[in-house]
């Protein structure tokens, strides 16, 4: 992601914790006999997940938020939520001797309410809601559509219709053994699909999908949603 304040990528750390006052980072160049990295006054960070990585540059390019920087966890991590907690901690340790407001785009994520209760503990704001579908849609509206009966839809993004493959059908075994089809997707009705861009060849690569996976189509239109408004309440307020 080549602009201002590209990303860059979280390496693993020791788990200690430094000094009273002192970051890890700043543990850690005293250590090595180097100077702190420079503070980065006004400006601010946000630890996103990977998937939402193109979605956040275009809220912050569209809206001119150039004093915001973005640093990405892998998208992957969501195959393991009981890993996304300790990531996203070590990334807030890493970079909050550098900026001014730390900011983190996930949800709950699967991680049962750990990623809040770590996130207050930092003293970081998240994204509030369960995932992102339901952010994307907004989270009354999705809650509405759950009480509704909606429990046997299968969601799609636009990051997860372009890695339907990498992250679903390859992990599930379906490449290789595709008569497992309807045993995975057995209890699911449908799939929704729920766009950020208007794109015509997306929304023709998520119909594949849902025949694919054997199920009925729905196709939602959501733009950013509440992560737009989470970026923007961000951006807009004090670092």
């Amino acid at each position: 992601m080549a602009r201002k304040g590209r990303a860059v990528r979280l390496t693993e750390r020791a788990a200690f914790r430094p000094p009273t006052g002192r970051t890890l980072e700043e543990s850690s160049l005293t250590e090595q006999g180097l100077a702190a990295p420079e503070k980065k006054h006004g400006r601010i960070l946000l630890i996103a997940c990977g998937a939402l990585a193109r979605e956040i540059l275009a809220i912050t390019d569209i809206n001119g938020l150039d004093h915001i920087d973005l640093t990405c966890l892998p998208a992957k991590l969501h195959l393991y939520p009981d890993q996304i907690t300790i990531a996203v901690e070590g990334a807030v340790l890493k970079h909050r001797g550098t900026y001014d407001k730390i900011c983190v785009v996930y949800a709950d994520c699967g991680t049962g309410g750990e990623l809040k209760q770590k996130c207050d503990e930092l003293g970081v704001e998240m994204v509030p809601g369960p995932h992102c579908y339901s952010f994307f849609e907004g989270n009354e509206q999705f809650a509405q559509h759950a009480e509704a009966g909606e429990i046997t839809a299968f969601y799609l993004t636009d990051f997860l219709v372009k890695q339907f493959d990498a992250f679903i059908w390859k992990p599930m075994g379906l490449d290789k053994n595709p008569e497992l089809r309807d045993m995975i997707f057995g209890n699911y009705t449908k799939l929704v699909y729920q766009s950020q861009l208007s794109d015509p060849a997306l929304l023709a690569k998520a119909q594949d999908c849902a025949t694919r996976m054997g199920l009925v189509f729905e196709h939602r239109h959501t733009g950013y949603g509440e992560l737009q408004d989470a970026v923007l309440h961000w951006g807009k307020s004090k670092a």
